[in-house]
């Protein structure tokens, strides 16, 4: 009998890196909602957004993982970005879609999709529209924060998509998916 690796939850993730400078940060980003809150991806990450479709679950997976999808004939699999971060579990919409990117692991990449309530827009931020993430104590980790963003008096979180899955984590999703 093999025994599925015990997967730690976000707040018991190594601290986060010293963010990168606000120049290296700045760009075009895809935001997207997740309930209430607004989050940002580096667009040169993203290779596909797609309407909510069938996905097949592979067994013995973390709940936030929703199982795999055929694309073009890549088999992709896609987690649920709202149960990664800890929200709750809600119904999908006409609005609700599959946002597929490119993630880095050491020198390969794979592609993976994300569920996400809605996608918003793309954004051009500037070195002044990016602040690093604040402290929040050592009880906090979040290295998948690259930074906040300020657009139009509201904050968008920027996410650093390589460290939302762990390596080990993401070993294992790319392993069910094979």
């Amino acid at each position: 009998m093999t025994m599925q690796p015990t997967i730690p939850p976000p707040a018991t993730w190594p601290a986060a890196p010293a963010a990168p400078s606000t120049e290296t940060r700045t760009g075009k980003y895809l935001s997207f909602r997740l309930g209430k809150e607004e989050y940002a991806i580096e667009v040169l990450r993203v290779r596909e957004i797609m309407g909510i479709q069938e996905i097949t679950a592979v067994p013995q997976t973390p709940a936030y993982v929703k199982g795999v999808i055929n694309l073009r004939g890549k088999v992709i699999p896609v987690m649920d970005l709202r149960l990664r971060f800890g929200l709750a579990e809600t119904g999908h919409t006409h609005q609700t879609c599959i946002i597929v990117l490119e993630v880095h692991r050491g020198l390969t990449s794979t592609w993976m999709g994300i569920i996400v309530d809605a996608v918003s827009e793309v954004l051009t931020l500037a070195e002044s529209d990016i602040e690093d993430t604040p402290d929040f104590g050592n009880t906090v980790a979040a290295p998948y924060l690259l930074g906040l963003a300020k657009v139009k008096g509201k904050v968008k979180i920027l996410l650093e998509i390589d460290t939302v899955l762990t390596a080990r984590e993401l070993a294992g999703i790319e392993h069910a998916s094979a």
